[in-house]
C-alpha cells in the first residue's frame, strides 16, 4: 500500500472513530498527525507544526472573542434592533439582507472569511431574536460571501484570473463572476426553502413582538383579571407588573448607545475597513487588538469574554486542517491529480478534477485549491476537447460552495458564532450540507458549464 493511500485511509478513520465514539475529532486529528508524521514519514515536530493553521486559529479566537465582548456589552443587541429597520420588520427578508451585505463586502475586495467573520456573529443575533434557524442564517451569509467572492475586484476572482493569465488560458472574469453569483443565488433560494424560510413569510416586527399575517403577535402577555379580595393573586399581579417594567427598562438600556457600545461599534467599523484593500490587515490579529482596546475601557464587562471563545470548535478545525497539511506535504493531493491525468477521457477527467477541488476545499484553503487545480487542468484544456472557460467556472464554483463545510473557515465561523446550546447541532447540519455540496456541486457545474463546452 502506498503512503498516499494510507494517509487517505487514516483521514477516513478519523471520521469513523469520532462519529461512533466520544473522542474529540480535533484531538484525534492532532494525534494522527503526530503518529503518522513521526513514525511513518519521519518528520520532526517543527515540520508537523508547519501545517498548523495559525492564521485560522487567530481568526476563530480573535473574532469570537471580539463578538463575545460585543454581546456582553449589548452592542450586538443594539445592532439587531437598528438593522431590522432596514427591512421594515419583515422577518423573511432578514436572511436576504445578510446575503446581500456579505456579497457586497466580498465583491468589493474583502476576503471571504474576513467578511463572514464580521457578518456571521451579527446575523446570529438576528437569528436568535426572530427565531430563525441558525443553519439558514449561516448558509445565507456563506452563500452571500461566495456570491461576491469571484468579482474581478475580489480575492477569489483575482487569484483565479491571475492563474488563468499565467497559464496562457482564455478567461472571462465577468462571466466567472456572473455565473458564480447566479449559482449562489439559486443555492440561497434552495436553503431558504429547505431550512425554515417559508415559515418566516408574513411575520413582522413592529416593535412590540412578532406578528403574522393574521395580526397575532408575541408581544407582552395580557394581564389576567385578578379579584381584589385575593391577596395572593394581587401580590402575584404586582410582581408580574414589576417584572414587566424592569424588562422594559432593560430593553431600553440595551437598545440605547453608551460609551462602551460606541467604542465597540467604532472597533467593528475599524475591523471592516482594515481587512479590505488597500489596508489588507490580518483579520485575527486586528480583531484581537480591537478586543483588547475594548476590554481596557470596560474591564468589568470583559471578564467573562475569553471563556466564551469557541475553544472546542477551534480545536476541531485546527486539528483537521493540520492533518490536511500533512497530506499536502506528503504529496497526496498531487498524487490524486496524477491519477486523474492518467485517465483517457478528458470530459470525465474534468469531472474528477471538480470533485477533487470540492473534496479538498471542504477541509483546506479555497484560495490554495484555486491556485493549484487550475494548472492541474491545463493538460486537458490544451487538448481542445474541453471548453476552457467552462471548466474554470465549474472548478471555481465546486471549490467555493463547499466552504459551508464546518471544516472550512467560513463554516467554522458560523459554528463558532451559533448559540451555544445549538452549536453541536449546527456543526452536524453543516457537515451534512457541506458534504452534500461536495457531491452535488461538481456534477451540476460539470453539466452546466463543462459538457456544453463553454469557452
Amino acid at each position: 500500500m502506498s503512503l498516499e493511500i494510507a494517509s487517505i485511509l487514516v483521514l477516513v478513520a478519523l471520521f469513523v472513530v469520532a462519529t461512533f465514539t466520544s473522542v474529540h475529532m480535533g484531538a484525534l486529528a492532532l494525534m494522527a498527525t503526530f503518529l503518522f508524521g513521526t513514525l511513518v514519514l519521519g518528520e520532526d515536530v517543527d515540520t508537523l507544526l508547519s501545517g498548523f493553521p495559525a492564521d485560522l486559529f487567530l481568526i476563530l479566537v480573535g473574532v469570537t472573542y471580539l463578538f463575545a465582548l460585543a454581546k456582553d456589552n449589548g452592542t450586538v443587541d443594539w445592532m439587531v434592533q437598528e438593522l431590522v429597520k432596514v427591512v421594515g420588520g419583515r422577518v423573511s427578508l432578514i436572511p436576504w439582507v445578510f446575503f446581500v451585505v456579505t456579497a457586497i463586502l466580498t465583491g468589493f475586495g474583502a476576503v471571504v472569511p474576513a467578511a463572514i467573520a464580521i457578518i456571521a456573529p451579527m446575523s446570529m443575533g438576528f437569528a436568535k431574536r426572530y427565531e430563525i434557524r441558525p443553519l439558514l442564517m449561516g448558509l445565507m451569509v456563506i452563500n452571500g460571501g461566495t456570491a461576491g467572492g469571484f468579482s474581478p475586484l475580489s480575492i477569489f476572482g483575482t487569484i483565479t484570473n491571475q492563474v488563468v493569465v499565467r497559464n496562457d488560458l482564455p478567461g472571462s472574469p465577468v462571466l466567472l463572476f456572473l455565473a458564480s453569483f447566479a449559482f449562489n443565488v439559486v443555492l440561497a433560494l434552495v436553503c431558504f426553502a429547505m431550512f425554515g424560510g417559508r415559515d418566516l413569510m408574513g411575520k413582522k416586527d413592529k416593535g412590540h413582538g412578532l406578528e403574522d399575517t393574521g395580526g397575532r403577535g408575541t408581544g407582552p402577555a395580557k394581564m389576567p383579571d385578578t379579584p381584589r379580595s385575593d391577596p395572593e393573586r394581587r401580590a402575584a399581579r404586582r410582581s408580574v407588573q414589576t417584572t414587566m417594567v424592569r424588562d422594559e427598562e432593560a430593553e431600553e438600556a440595551v437598545t440605547s448607545l453608551d460609551r462602551n457600545r460606541i467604542i465597540t461599534l467604532i472597533g467593528l467599523i475599524v475591523l471592516a475597513v482594515a481587512v479590505i484593500p488597500p489596508f489588507n490587515q490580518d483579520v485575527g490579529f486586528t480583531a484581537i487588538c480591537i478586543a483588547v482596546v475594548i476590554s481596557l475601557f470596560s474591564p468589568k464587562v470583559s471578564k467573562g469574554a475569553v471563556s466564551k471563545v469557541a475553544w472546542p470548535t477551534v480545536l476541531l478545525i485546527c486539528g483537521i486542517v493540520t492533518y490536511v497539511g500533512l497530506l499536502e506535504r506528503l504529496g497526496t493531493i498531487d498524487w490524486l491529480g496524477g491519477q486523474v491525468a492518467n485517465l483517457g477521457a478528458p470530459l470525465f477527467a474534468a469531472l474528477i478534477i471538480c470533485f477533487i477541488g470540492a473534496v479538498v476545499s471542504a477541509f483546506a484553503s479555497t484560495t490554495g485549491i484555486l491556485g493549484a487545480l487550475i494548472p492541474l487542468a491545463v493538460p486537458f484544456l490544451l487538448t481542445g476537447d474541453i471548453g476552457e472557460i467552462g471548466l474554470i467556472i465549474a472548478l471555481a464554483i465546486s471549490s467555493s460552495v463547499v466552504d459551508s463545510s464546518p471544516f472550512s473557515t467560513s463554516g467554522a465561523l458560523v459554528v463558532a458564532n451559533s448559540p451555544e446550546d445549538q452549536r453541536d447541532r449546527v456543526f452536524k447540519q453543516l457537515m451534512v450540507w457541506g458534504f452534500s455540496m461536495v457531491v452535488i456541486a461538481p456534477i451540476v457545474t460539470w453539466l452546466l458549464f463543462v459538457v456544453p463546452g463553454w469557452g
